[in-house]
């Protein structure tokens, strides 16, 4: 055998073993969020196939016959005619030109169809139902051939191409990702905070065991009166809402006059597990506000929150509004639950099991890491956010290009256990936070309808964390005047779509609509982003103009360090 052919055997051989630990890496932090009951999916089944054999006889009959004309194309050499044209996966021409790679292709659709098929066929209900197809839609975009090197047309020509030069650098960068214990999604050494991303100039001025907030510096001879308070989801760093200066929305708000507060949450060590969910309120969301109010002389402030960020925000108002205090002029809440009767496909992950394990788990503290969540978040969208990643790096051996949203996205924060499981079985599990009364935190009982202020409402058309009928739901939940505005877009790129580059598009309409559909129906679209609009609505709320600070803090508050602080450059790694 020639040397080339052997280095190349060799490379194959140990990423395939490389595949196989990564493949064990992926399957151990799954399997805490797997709740598929295989005895019950079984029995279903059976009983399916006894009270209507016809059913399933005629969908076997049928998937056998379309395989043996598989079969027969490839013994004669043909090629189907195009299909799938938009799937991504199978874009180079051997898939179809090839008759082998053009028989794996059809064959893995015919398959998967029939998964597909069988899933929705079986007569289960309500979530075990959602968790089936779910799971069903994981093995079925695993078992993709683009996913395996054997099967894979483009991985083999670069192979043969490059003497096994790319499955060698496959191998590294797998190594790489299995000792980080997550998949690289961008080119890393591309990006550092406080050098080219999380930029906008401004100081920390206050720090606690949990937070830093920093102020940031004006970029505007005059600033409105009222401040403008951030707070970030608790789950990722809080740069999201600053990324780089062109793409940053703190910057944004600061070039239109706002001075701007953003809470940094500390990614927690494990002495910190113990930490409650009223915890990250008081020192957190209620402890932003005052300090904030303190440095600016203010009675009022304005605020938003993002995801998570935006559901610690609307809850601490509510505390404080029952508690008599009227901190805040307005609050934003981007993509935010509330009432979470809807939760898309996350549900699938949250049962009682899963939080009695979890809540058995943290009962003496310890916390919930954040690749653990950052890797339930890409099996909402795993084709983009595992398998393509896996195909790129692993089998091509390309190192992924430098993207700021994925550099971050990879950059996830641990929780306390306790916050954690406290947050799953009083939202996604028992729905309790948009019920009345019946929640008590910091020791008053919760009501979202006694926050009577104006609140401005987006949500993400593409979301697939927060889904936009039900962010629409918190215009039915909460009090007072409110906007509501759906950018197009996912989660993250619906809302980070800088005004500048006048991209994608918003509706905007009534929010006394009967449903969110109805809502959709008589919207008005408009080109370009959503910060415009919400810009001028928070303008209206945000009070005179005075002159701008000639630095951060006060002599209370004095600058601790330069923004972005100590607290977000701390990984999970």
């Amino acid at each position: 055998m020639p040397a080339s052919d052997e280095s190349a055997r060799r490379a194959l051989d140990s990423l395939n073993e490389a595949g196989r630990r990564f493949v064990e890496s992926l399957s151990s932090t799954w399997s805490g969020h797997s709740h598929i009951d295989s005895a019950s999916i079984l029995a279903a089944l059976t009983a399916a196939i006894h009270q209507d054999p016809a059913h399933w006889e005629s969908m076997q009959q049928r998937f056998y016959g379309e395989q043996l004309q598989l079969w027969q194309r490839l013994a004669q050499g043909e090629t189907t005619a195009p299909g799938e044209d938009n799937d991504r996966r199978f874009r180079a021409p051997e898939w179809r030109g090839l008759p082998y790679f053009d028989y794996v292709r059809q064959s893995y659709l015919l398959n998967a169809r029939w998964l597909r098929e069988m899933a929705a066929s079986i007569p289960l209900e309500g979530q075990a139902k959602k968790r089936l197809e779910f799971f069903t839609r994981q093995i079925i975009d695993a078992a993709a051939p683009a996913n395996f090197a054997a099967t894979n047309p483009e991985v083999l020509k670069l192979a043969a191409e490059s003497n096994g030069e790319s499955l060698r650098r496959g191998m590294e960068l797998l190594n790489e990702d299995i000792k980080k214990n997550r998949i690289t999604m961008s080119d890393e050494a591309a990006f550092e905070i406080g050098r080219n991303i999380a930029v906008t100039p401004g100081e920390v001025v206050f720090e606690n065991e949990l937070i830093q907030l920093i102020q940031y510096r004006p970029q505007t001879v005059a600033v409105f009166a009222r401040p403008l308070v951030m707070v970030p989801p608790c789950i990722n760093k809080y740069y999201i809402l600053d990324l780089q200066p062109e793409n940053s929305f703190v910057r944004f708000a600061v070039e239109n006059g706002q001075t701007v507060f953003m809470v940094s949450w500390r990614n927690v060590p494990a002495d910190l597990g113990h930490f409650t969910w009223d915890q990250y309120l008081e020192l957190g969301v209620i402890k932003a506000i005052n300090v904030a109010r303190e440095i600016c002389g203010v009675e009022q402030v304005n605020t938003l929150g993002f995801c998570v960020g935006g559901t610690l925000l609307a809850t601490a108002l509510a505390v404080l509004h029952t508690k008599g205090e009227r901190p805040a002029a307005s609050a934003t809440l981007l993509t935010t639950m509330l009432d979470f009767s809807d939760t898309g496909e996350l549900a699938v992950y949250v049962d009682e099991d899963y939080v009695a394990q979890r809540e058995t788990l943290y009962a003496e503290g310890g916390v919930m890491r954040g690749q653990e969540l950052a890797l339930t978040f890409a099996s909402l969208r795993a084709n983009d956010l595992i398998w393509n990643y896996v195909i790129n790096s692993y089998l091509k051996g390309r190192k992924p290009e430098a993207f700021d949203l994925l550099y971050w996205n990879s950059d996830s924060t641990n929780l306390p256990g306790a916050m954690y499981v406290y947050y799953l079985r009083n939202t996604y599990l028992e729905n309790n936070l948009c019920v009345p009364g019946r929640l008590t935190m910091c020791g008053v009982p919760v009501d979202l309808t006694r926050a009577d202020l104006p609140v401005y409402l987006m949500a993400s058309r593409e979301d697939h964390i927060v889904p936009w009928r039900t962010a629409w739901q918190n215009t039915r939940l909460l009090p007072g005047d409110k906007t509501f505005v759906l950018a197009a877009s996912g989660h993250i790129a619906g809302v980070i779509n800088p005004a500048a580059k006048n991209k994608r598009h918003y509706w905007s309409g009534d929010h006394g609509a009967a449903s969110a559909e109805h809502w959709l129906e008589a919207a008005e679209r408009h080109p370009g982003s959503w910060w415009t609009h919400w810009n001028s609505w928070l303008e209206s709320r945000a009070g005179d103009k005075v002159n701008a600070p000639a630095a951060p803090g006060n002599p209370s508050y004095p600058a601790l360090e330069p923004a972005p602080g100590r607290y977000v450059r701390q990984r999970c790694d």
